[in-house]
């Protein structure tokens, strides 16, 4: 993470920016400030938490003081470099008051906040283009702007829609929710009074019983959130195979120990699978794709994400980069390192971008399949069943025999939009022939 550049102290006051929290980002939510108005604090001292996407960070201080303004409150979305805060520092010089509100101010216009009266600075339940020119504003902010890029949103559906954001902030739950509702006021007109005979979504009222109420953390809601944008999105198609794992089985077996001692690394089936996922992008690369309008892009990268489970019990999807690129061990080494920081609630932002395929082992839970949905903007997702011992019909050189096999079930939910079932089925059908053809001569 890099840090803001320190001004001299004997400038009396530090304007403290949001830094630069990793490649691609461009703001950041606050989540609490650890210090408020008053509060001495020292240089490294942690200051705040702040959260970009599904990855929280703690922030330091790099300058020692006393905290003279925060200028955002937790949950203000802020862009990259903006100052956040003013830090009294122990020099002689110091701004008046009315150059800091400038500085409040020039930040707040940076980010697109315009400031209502407090009557219209409650949350409205009603959509912005039913609000009069005094209450309406519109507070669009980059992540806004391209969910309504993808579902082909105007800035005049935008202003329609329901919002529950500080001061009518559009938030990307609310982008979420209109979505799945299927767009009410994608054709309306804005009206300043409410028209009765104007078609909405029906607003069934069911019974959801009673019992404990557990409130989702950040986390969770931006899972569901992105679960249900992603099921509204991707027309999803599932398809399974079943695959013979017995000899690769009895090979990791039998080499796991000796390449722990010779690599230092933990041989899981992850990495093998891995491998042979890249394997078979390598032969069907419109797999490794995502979808852009009318356009489909084909991804030159094969990075795969691996959804790897939280001790919170949330799920997380860190990416080991340019697999193909990379040999059994260093393969191995990334996706234990990942896994490692990922328990330890260690990724940072960039361990969780740029993927571009992605597999879920349902069988680490005993599931026998699992009928995944798609991590966007990629167009499929791999789930492994659990490797099970059963009786088997195989071939042999004296006809047919019942054995005892090492089975997995695979299945692959792949987007309709950019995958038919000859490209979705035969990219399956060939991770499954890697698993089962894998090389038992190679030497650790």
């Amino acid at each position: 993470m890099e840090t803001n550049k320190q001004i001299p102290a004997y400038a009396g006051m530090y304007e403290f920016k949001m830094p630069k929290l990793g490649e691609s980002i461009t703001e950041a939510t606050i989540i609490t400030w650890f210090k408020n108005v008053g509060d001495t604090i020292e240089e490294d001292e942690m200051f705040f938490e702040v959260a970009t996407d599904k990855v929280d960070s703690e922030v330091p201080s790099t300058i020692s003081g006393v905290v003279e303004e925060l200028l955002y409150k937790s949950n203000d979305i802020i862009k990259i470099g903006e100052v956040i805060a003013i830090i009294k520092t122990n020099g002689t010089i110091s701004k008046s008051k009315k150059e800091t509100k400038k500085v409040k101010t020039s930040s707040k216009a940076y980010t697109n906040k315009v400031s209502l009266d407090s009557k219209d600075a409650k949350r409205s339940s009603l959509p912005l283009g039913e609000m009069s020119e005094e209450q309406r504003g519109h507070f669009f902010s980059p992540l806004i702007i391209s969910i309504a890029k993808e579902q082909h949103i105007s800035f005049e559906e935008l202003a329609r829609i329901p919002v529950t954001g500080n001061k009518c902030r559009l938030r990307k739950s609310d982008v979420m929710q209109y979505v799945k509702e299927g767009r009410p006021y994608k054709f309306s007109q804005p009206t300043t009074t409410h028209d009765p005979t104007a078609y909405r979504i029906p607003q069934l009222k069911f019974d959801l019983g009673k019992g404990k109420i557990v409130k989702m953390d950040r986390m969770r809601q931006m899972i569901a959130d992105h679960m249900v944008y992603s099921k509204h999105t991707s027309p999803h198609v599932t398809s399974y195979v079943e695959a013979d794992l017995t000899e690769l089985v009895n090979w990791r077996n039998e080499n796991k120990i000796s390449f722990q001692e010779k690599y230092g690394e933990k041989l899981t089936f992850t990495p093998l699978f891995v491998e042979a996922v890249a394997k078979a992008i390598k032969d069907f690369p419109n797999i490794n794709a995502s979808v852009d309008g009318s356009n489909i892009i084909v991804k030159e990268d094969i990075n795969i994400g691996i959804a790897t489970a939280l001790p919170n019990g949330n799920l997380i999807v860190p990416v080991v980069r340019n697999v193909d690129k990379k040999n059994l061990k260093e393969i191995a080494k990334k996706v234990n390192e990942l896994v490692e920081k990922a328990r330890n609630n260690k990724l940072k932002s960039d361990d969780i971008k740029g993927g571009t395929f992605t597999i879920s082992n349902v069988g680490t839970f005993g599931s026998v399949m699992g009928t995944p949905i798609i991590n966007q903007p990629e167009v499929a997702i791999l789930a492994m069943g659990i490797i099970k011992k059963r009786a088997e019909v195989i071939e042999t050189k004296k006809g047919d025999e019942i054995a005892i096999r090492s089975m997995m079930y695979l299945s692959l939910s792949f987007d309709h939009r950019a995958v038919d079932g000859f490209l979705g089925g035969s990219f399956l059908r060939r991770i499954a022939d890697y698993l089962e053809q894998f090389d038992t001569k190679i030497k650790i």
